[in-house]
């Protein structure tokens, strides 16, 4: 139910495919979760919340939202049961950029979706936030690819699926600027979390004195030479 750092905070949908991606994820949440949207009946395979207070919490967060002019789109009416914490998943339109629900990480099953006209504009919308963990493309066109990957920075990608790339024992995973520092899983694993010990040893014989003071001619022909100017 989105309670892991690598679940999406929010998807861009071409704004033309907005009802499209609505339906599908109606759909979608229907056939993978079936009775869920009956009250009393859920799914036995819909996870709860950690805590009444990220029930709250996520509670708020739309509740702010909607507030802020954002609407709801309830992908499963009537399933939030406070008793065993199901926070039913619901999608998000028209949420303005001051939202909490844009400013945070949700842990939850709530989902912004941000329309856009072009390729461009999704690109300057992921680059003008915080770097994030995981960015997740869906492309068919290996131009697209090419340059979503180049233009953007984030922890890590999967292409064309979500989360799979933190089960890549050999990818290394982590952040980058605020979603983190160094990486792991793999030899990335065992360079974060050792520490190379750099030695140097000098020769015996060695040509050290000619860049010591005082400096002349000799060491600025040198300089000239080591420096190509």
């Amino acid at each position: 139910a989105g309670q892991t750092c690598i679940a999406p905070d929010y998807a861009l949908v071409p704004e033309p495919l907005i009802p499209r991606f609505v339906e599908a994820a109606r759909e979608d949440v229907r056939r993978t979760y079936p009775g869920l949207d009956r009250p009393g009946a859920g799914s036995p395979d819909y996870t709860s919340m950690i805590s009444e207070r990220h029930m709250q919490r996520l509670q708020d967060l739309v509740t702010e939202a909607r507030a802020c002019g954002a609407k709801l789109v309830s992908l499963a009416p009537g399933g939030d049961n406070m008793t065993r914490r199901i926070f039913a998943p619901v999608l998000l339109t028209d949420v303005p950029p001051s939202a909490k629900v844009m400013q945070e990480e949700i842990f939850g099953p709530v989902l912004p979706l941000i329309p856009y006209r072009s390729i461009d504009e999704a690109i300057r919308f992921v680059n003008s936030r915080p770097r994030p963990l995981a960015l997740y493309l869906f492309e068919s066109s290996p131009e697209t690819i090419r340059t979503v990957l180049a233009q953007t920075v984030s922890g890590g990608v999967t292409v064309n699926d979500t989360l799979l790339h933190i089960a890549q024992d050999d990818l290394p995973f982590g952040g980058v600027g605020p979603s983190g520092m160094g990486a792991y899983h793999g030899s990335s694993g065992f360079e974060t979390f050792s520490h190379m010990k750099p030695v140097l040893r000098q020769s015996r014989i060695n040509a050290m004195k000619l860049f010591s003071p005082p400096y002349g001619r000799r060491f600025e022909a040198m300089m000239k030479f080591l420096v190509g100017s």
